[in-house]
């Protein structure tokens, strides 16, 4: 309920409703193989070394800027694989925010010599991340180009499709995002592919720009409405063509995030695969700095806690199941919560793909985002739950709402009022109105000492 005070400037509350081919049906689940990453010219393994050294511990605080910090870890790292005697290591990405380490190509035979050094905290074998085709595209079903506006039935679902005022933005850790897409607010100064071989941040897959559709495509007049319509999307490429990429290269993704973002900005990773402690550790790290993640649950119908980074748990950290437009659970997603935070739209949703085109995918990639563009937009409310989990204890599912302050009410006091004392006098707020729709009652202040608040628009008081 909202309140006015018919005083000669009317004292208005506000009430918070918002916080701050064909038909294809993809399943965007991500798959880790185990084979070994080795090296085209000598028999070497990837790995991912994490990394507890006094040097960094003291300097990298004290450091300004992303590439500074790089340019350090890669000092220490160089001197660390000598000091190892790892003579001939193939150094890869380093990691100066979100963890302190790098990635390395070495024969399996010094991986004991290097687990050895006193400044090394672990060591995990990289791994090869695959997207998952799993639902095929269905024939059977014609996507159709909007002639205007579209509001598809998940932004309907979480209360989005609101134009998005703030300054925050959304990085989108996938495979890029379709630079010629006008219908996406694309941030191309701070953009970065961390893809070997290809430097460019452009979607040449589509995944990315599909989750970016959902989470923020602008409302114009023409086309596909985001949760968040407008916001600003940075491409963040750890996806190649093919919608495989290691590792590596994703905590190299996290790590750019964690050191180029602010507080407030929203990280969308629609990805994952097979449990990653370093991958967790870095987004876990960065969401301590402020970003917040949306996480897809992952669709291999099987406990979210065994997968990466799905099972990494923060304040910040927000895990996405998926459902369908009846609010029932997607019968691909993972479960369990913990982590899973909430359930969202993960069926059938139409988005953009890398050429500009329209088309259904299906997945818990297709969930995060819309639990991404909410969290852009503000807090996080709740609208009942989903049907159907698989683990008997059904998620929440995600709407707008929270703390973002709509339009106060208008309050109209009349008047003026004159009587005889001893004599009662009526008053009337009569013509108030709240623009957003929401019910009113009305604090009375008579200017002798008395107050009283009512659900009439009219009182009588005797002074």
């Amino acid at each position: 309920m909202r309140t006015l005070l018919p005083k000669i400037l009317a004292l208005l509350f506000a009430v918070v409703i918002i916080h701050s081919c064909d038909t294809t049906v993809i399943d965007e689940g991500m798959e880790t193989e185990t084979a070994d990453l080795k090296s085209a010219s000598v028999d070497k393994v990837s790995y991912i070394v994490v990394l507890n050294d006094a040097e960094l511990n003291t300097e990298l605080p004290n450091l300004k800027g992303y590439e500074k910090k790089q340019e350090k870890v890669k000092a220490v790292s160089e001197k660390i694989l000598k000091r190892a005697g790892v003579l001939d290591g193939e150094l890869g990405f380093v990691y100066g925010t979100a963890i302190q380490g790098f990635s390395v190509k070495i024969p399996p035979g010094q991986l004991k010599k290097l687990e050895s050094d006193p400044s090394v905290k672990y060591v995990e074998e990289d791994q090869i991340v695959t997207l998952d085709y799993s639902v095929e595209k269905d024939p059977g079903i014609e996507e159709v180009a909007p002639s205007g506006d579209e509001l598809p039935y998940g932004i309907i679902r979480v209360h989005g499709g609101v134009e998005y005022q703030g300054s925050h933005v959304a990085w989108i850790i996938d495979t890029g995002i379709d630079f010629q897409n006008t219908d996406l607010n694309v941030d191309t100064e701070f953009d970065k592919s961390f893809v070997v071989g290809n430097l460019s941040a452009d979607d040449d897959h589509g995944h990315g720009s599909h989750v970016s559709g959902i989470l923020a495509a602008k409302a114009n007049g023409d086309g596909i409405i985001g949760v968040a319509a407008g916001a600003k999307v940075v491409p963040v490429k750890v996806l190649d063509s093919n919608g495989s990429g290691y590792w590596s290269w994703i905590i190299a993704g996290v790590d750019y995030v964690a050191a180029k973002g602010s507080s407030g900005d929203v990280a969308n990773m629609s990805l994952g695969g097979s449990f990653n402690s370093s991958v967790n550790a870095a987004v876990i790290n960065a969401s301590e700095m402020g970003i917040r993640f949306s996480i897809a649950a992952g669709n291999e119908r099987t406990k979210a806690s065994i997968k990466s980074p799905a099972s990494a748990e923060g304040p910040n950290i927000y895990t996405i199941s998926a459902m369908d437009i009846n609010d029932r659970f997607a019968y691909f997603s993972n479960y369990g919560n913990p982590p899973i935070e909430y359930c969202a739209p993960g069926v059938s949703i139409r988005s953009y793909v890398a050429d500009g085109s329209i088309e259904s995918w299906s997945g818990t990639s297709m969930a995060a985002p819309h639990v991404g563009g909410l969290l852009l937009l503000g807090d996080i409310a709740i609208d009942g739950y989903v049907s159907g989990d698989r683990d008997k204890i059904p998620d929440p599912i995600a709407i707008a709402g929270g703390s973002t302050t709509n339009t106060p009410p208008t309050a109209v006091i009349n008047g003026p009022y004159s009587g005889n004392e001893d004599s009662g006098v009526t008053f009337s707020a009569a013509g108030s109105a709240d623009a957003d729709g929401d019910g009113l009652s009305y604090t009375w202040d008579f200017g002798d000492g008395t107050t009283a608040t009512t659900s009439n628009v009219t009182i009588n008081h005797t002074y």
